[in-house]
């Protein structure tokens, strides 16, 4: 039997150092208790120092003086977090992140009546620093352009998320007293909303307005269609206040007020992030590759940059990726019965991002859209065909990021044609396709003017 060939550029293996010591921490927030098996010993030494940059730079201290600049390996349940950046300052401290899971898991088969303290917590850690330490992945932090553009991205969603949090709760409150607001205007976080809210809290308020008022209102608010404002202020006399309880006016006008304040804050605050994430991809030296991106923009693109980083030795195959990223669903099989169900372990804010960067990529990619119709032609639901598609576009990035290549429309599609994919049946011929404007749209097709 022929072996499989491997399209996969195989990565060397990085040849462990001779560790002087092997420690772990169980943080917290007040204190950290630590173990220590130096190199050669079986003698756990044990300890505890304050969280406080001071007290960590005297604990490395000491053992920088007991076992010079040698390698130290350290065990600890963060990935990312204070201790984890004042630590990342000492080159002979080897970080191994341990998942909090994978400790709990640990401690519950070995301590099954659930008994449980930061010192034996930092026991447990320790004994899998030593057991199983071939398990552990090494962390090894990106650039620092990648770092801060990673962070940045991550606050922005976090800021959207909030911004959309307090919408939903502007929309509760409005339902309350003053619904027609929800359908004279498609979003209430937007401005014209917030200034409108803010001068004319109330229905009754409103409708005592002119309709020069209004009318010069919505000029200022940049609304220039005459019908349109005819229409909002045509709805605004003949409206109905939703209730005349003073009870619920008085307090839902208020809290309605806090919240369009802080929406627009973060509104503001969104804009500058966005300002910051665009001026930081623009200098990132990789950025080369994820702007051809087809559906990607100047939102999706970062953050797929982010996602793969810059070591290439991060991941050894586009299947790591789709199984850390939680595209890639998992199999449950034990005797006869086998379920595939969706992966709930895996980092949230990527799977995310793979899987809303598959979904943009259906107006700009044809190969993409042909792909997604035929999964729902097979009767999978919009998010199962979203994630299908997102799985066969890490196997493309990963090749392009890899490679260290722009990816390529025509060159992947003409791929798709000599392998005789079953899409093949589904895209126009290669020759001559490309990007037509129809009706102020960008549309796909062969003989593109």
């Amino acid at each position: 039997m022929s072996k499989k060939k491997s399209h996969e550029v195989p990565t060397p293996v990085e040849q462990e150092p001779e560790y002087a010591a092997f420690v772990a921490l169980d943080w917290a927030d007040q204190k950290h208790d630590w173990q220590l098996v130096a190199a050669g010993s079986q003698k756990r030494e044990k300890g505890e120092f304050d969280n406080t940059p001071e007290a960590v730079m005297a604990w490395v201290a000491n053992l920088s003086e007991r076992f010079g600049s040698r390698p130290i390996a350290v065990s600890l349940e963060q990935s990312r977090g204070s201790l984890v950046y004042m630590l990342l300052k000492f080159p002979q401290l080897v970080l191994f992140p341990v998942h909090p899971n994978t400790a709990a898991h640990f401690r519950e088969a070995f301590q099954p009546s659930g008994s449980k303290s930061d010192a034996s917590d930092a026991g447990l850690l320790l004994s899998i620093l030593l057991q199983h330490r071939d398990r552990l992945r090494r962390l090894q932090p990106d650039t620092a352009e990648t770092r801060l553009l990673q962070r940045l991205v991550e606050q922005r969603r976090q800021m959207v998320n909030e911004k959309t949090r307090f919408s939903n709760r502007l929309t509760a409150c409005l339902k309350l007293y003053f619904p027609q607001i929800l359908k004279w205007f498609d979003d209430v976080t937007s401005p014209l909303v917030g200034a409108l809210l803010e001068r004319w809290p109330t229905l009754e308020e409103l409708q005592h307005a002119h309709d020069g008022t209004l009318r010069k209102f919505f000029h200022q608010q940049n609304c220039r269609s005459e019908e349109r404002i005819r229409e909002r202020i045509d709805a605004i006399r003949q409206a109905v206040p939703a209730t005349t309880d003073a009870g619920v006016l008085g307090s839902e006008t208020v809290v309605a007020g806090g919240l369009i304040a802080l929406i627009a804050t973060l509104r503001a605050e969104i804009g500058e992030l966005d300002k910051r994430i665009g001026e930081a991809f623009a200098a990132h030296p990789e950025r080369a590759l994820f702007d051809s991106l087809p559906g990607a923009g100047p939102a999706m693109a970062p953050r797929l940059l982010v996602a793969f980083g810059t070591n290439r030795q991060r991941f050894t195959s586009a299947d790591e990726m789709q199984c850390y990223s939680g595209i890639a669903p998992v199999t449950v099989a034990s005797g006869k019965s086998k379920w595939v169900h969706f992966r709930w372990a895996c980092p949230k804010f990527l799977r995310q991002t793979f899987h809303e960067f598959a979904g943009h990529s259906l107006v700009k990619c044809v190969w993409a859209r042909a792909y997604y119709d035929l999964q729902i032609h097979n009767g999978k639901s919009h998010h199962a065909a979203v994630r299908a598609l997102a799985f066969k576009w890490i196997r493309v990035l990963f090749r392009c990021w890899k490679d260290g290549k722009p990816y390529d429309e025509q060159l992947y599609l003409q791929s798709l044609q000599k392998r005789n994919s079953p899409l093949k049946g589904l895209l126009p011929s290669v020759t001559g396709l490309g990007w037509n404007d129809v009706a102020g749209f960008q549309k796909f097709s062969e003989n593109p003017s």
